[in-house]
């Protein structure tokens, strides 16, 4: 019984084996802490000032542009200069931006404009950064610990997921956004002390200026590569179909349960921390893309149950399972980009990766915002969660590569695994 449960435990042999990546998990679980406060302090703020679905959701669509230029910009930028350096800037520029808002929230009658024009500058820095997050992490782990992790940096995010919400919707509730905003800010602070630790990472083989070439290069890559088109299309739909966060607020009003509005914002953090405390199974899956799949279908089934339901408390249990089908279909589509990108494309690939895992739930967000003002929000929650498992089966059902994917004999797979030792 022992063995078994150790079994199912995360796999620390990443944190074991490897100091940057230690260095890297503790710096972005500080990140996250303060990015996802100022995540819920962000639509709140909005929501206060404006009272309008609309007015929230139009969040996503300001950000939409600057994070897709950025985002694919970033990614040939990873591939081009020193990772440590691209990283630490974006932090620097993210701190500071976080500042903005705490100015604007310090004002007697805070403004609507800097709130967006800061959402807007948060994605273009997001985008520019995450892509050299994405590519170091082959760099400075095992091939063989990659899937294991994957794991580790899901229960980091999860935990600054839990976190963040759960503080920042007590903070604003009892001391306002401005002190949500400033421990935004401190934790800025501390991750950039922290990325200074970092060592070099310069780009392989002295890497080349980035250029529109260079990116076309890396979308050429993706395209001939159905396996990775497939991880892109199927979290790219289940996010622009099945993203309820921007509706939460005008949710718990409508279940006459406010103060279930933080425990919304965690509860699909909480299914994948639960997910990831149990993940040592998913160091021997060899099946990947079957993960995708299947977890991509119950998030949206789980998010469409939970727009049916009255009882808050069975809400918050549906969020939980979708924040654990998520998790899984994470899992992976991480995998299968570390197992199989070529570390000379890494950071173009995951540029790319940025517009399917951050776009979506942009779009995503100005979806559920224009539904709900048209349908309700209880319809725009329940539709989306059925249009999402009615996508991923189209998906599937048209890449069976991406199904049958194998680790141990997708030739990709193997040819990196050759390259690293």
């Amino acid at each position: 019984m022992t063995s078994k449960l150790a079994a199912l435990l995360p796999d620390l042999s990443p944190w074991r084996s490897s100091r940057e990546f230690r260095l890297l998990w503790v710096q972005g679980l500080i990140t996250y802490f303060g990015s996802f406060t100022a995540m819920v302090a962000l639509p709140l703020q909005i929501k206060d000032l404006t009272g309008s679905p609309l007015a929230v959701g139009a969040m996503g669509a300001v950000e939409l542009v600057p994070l897709v230029v950025f985002g694919l910009y970033g990614g040939a930028l990873a591939d081009a200069v020193d990772r440590r350096k691209v990283i630490l800037g974006s932090e620097l520029g993210l701190g500071a931006l976080a500042a903005v808002l705490l100015v604007n929230a310090l004002l007697p009658v805070p403004l609507l404009w800097p709130v967006y024009l800061v959402a807007a500058g948060v994605s273009a820095a997001a985008g520019l950064q995450r892509p050299a997050l994405d590519a170091l992490l082959a760099r400075i782990v095992p091939h063989d610990q990659l899937g294991a992790a994957a794991a580790l940096n899901a229960l980091r995010w999860q935990t600054g997921a839990i976190l963040g919400p759960a503080v920042a919707g007590l903070v604003v509730a009892y001391a306002g956004h401005a002190v949500a905003y400033a421990l935004t800010v401190a934790c800025f602070a501390v991750s950039v002390l922290l990325c200074l630790r970092l060592s070099p990472a310069p780009p392989a083989g002295g890497g080349e200026k980035p250029s529109l070439r260079g990116i076309a290069e890396g979308a050429r890559y993706a395209w001939s590569r159905p396996v990775l088109l497939g991880t892109y299309a199927i979290d790219l739909v289940a996010m622009v179909l099945a993203f309820p966060h921007t509706l939460f607020p005008f949710l718990a009003d409508e279940l006459d349960a406010p103060w279930s509005l933080g425990l919304m914002y965690t509860a699909g953090a909480v299914g994948s921390v639960l997910l990831s405390l149990t993940s040592g199974w998913t160091s021997r899956v060899r099946r990947h893309g079957l993960m995708v799949v299947c977890g991509a279908a119950g998030w949206g089934l789980a998010v469409a149950v939970a727009g049916r339901l009255s009882n808050v408390w069975l809400v918050l249990l549906c969020l939980v399972l979708a924040g654990a089908g998520d998790m899984l279909s994470g899992l992976g589509r991480s995998t299968i980009w570390n197992q199989t990108i070529p570390d000379g494309l890494r950071g173009r690939l995951a540029g790319i990766e940025v517009l399917s895992y951050s776009v979506g739930p942009q779009l995503g967000q100005v979806r559920a915002g224009a539904m709900a003002g048209w349908t309700g929000t209880r319809t725009a929650v329940w539709a989306g969660g059925a249009a999402c498992v009615g996508a991923v089966g189209l998906l599937a059902a048209a890449l069976p590569g991406l199904v049958a994917y194998d680790a141990t004999t997708d030739e990709d797979a193997q040819r990196h695994r050759a390259s690293s030792g």
